[in-house]
């Protein structure tokens, strides 16, 4: 496993071993053992996975406020995505930086989002299942968001007439966002 730091301060990209052979792939997904080994000290307790049936379908940007916020490790099992993440943590040097990066069924990359942050990700492709640990429960009463396309941000996402929930259509700028992340 290949553990690489982004320029967001806690994120990084793991990059699973891949065997492969003229019947396909092998891999371990996740190993505890190897997270603790680099020195990623999470507990993961819940799996969520998604699909999402059209290409440019965006969910997002979404988070959890403490106590109940969540670290995230995000892989695709079909499909591709343009996984994003917001640092919304106040005092972190890279607040209201972002950035976004390609997970795929073929590049089998994970993203690993800590606490902090906002997630979302647009669909590339039909039929994209994106499947994702987390290592809190979800809480309806911490569940917030920051809108998808907010000017601030400037998030250069790949299309400009996206798929929303209507959830997704209504959460607020950054600026105005309820944030208790220090």
């Amino acid at each position: 496993m290949k553990v690489t730091p982004l320029k967001l301060l806690g994120a990084s990209l793991i990059e699973p071993t891949v065997h492969t052979d003229n019947r396909g792939f092998f891999m371990e997904s996740y190993n505890q053992n190897l997270f603790d080994k680099n020195q990623l000290d999470y507990y993961f307790i819940q799996d969520n996975q998604s699909l999402s049936k059209d290409a440019g379908v965006v969910r997002g940007l979404h988070y959890q406020l403490n106590p109940k916020a969540q670290t995230k490790l995000i892989r695709v099992l079909s499909g591709a995505i343009y996984d994003v993440i917001v640092d919304v943590r106040k005092n972190s040097q890279t607040y209201g930086q972002w950035m976004g990066v390609i997970l795929s069924e073929h590049n089998h990359r994970q993203l690993l989002v800590p606490k902090g942050f906002a997630h979302g990700f647009c669909t590339l492709v039909p039929d994209t299942e994106v499947l994702y640990k987390v290592d809190d429960y979800y809480s309806p009463e911490h569940d917030r968001g920051i809108l998808w396309n907010d000017p601030e941000l400037a998030i250069d996402w790949p299309i400009s007439n996206p798929i929303l929930s209507e959830k997704d259509q209504n959460h607020p700028l950054l600026k105005d966002a309820e944030l208790n992340f220090e």
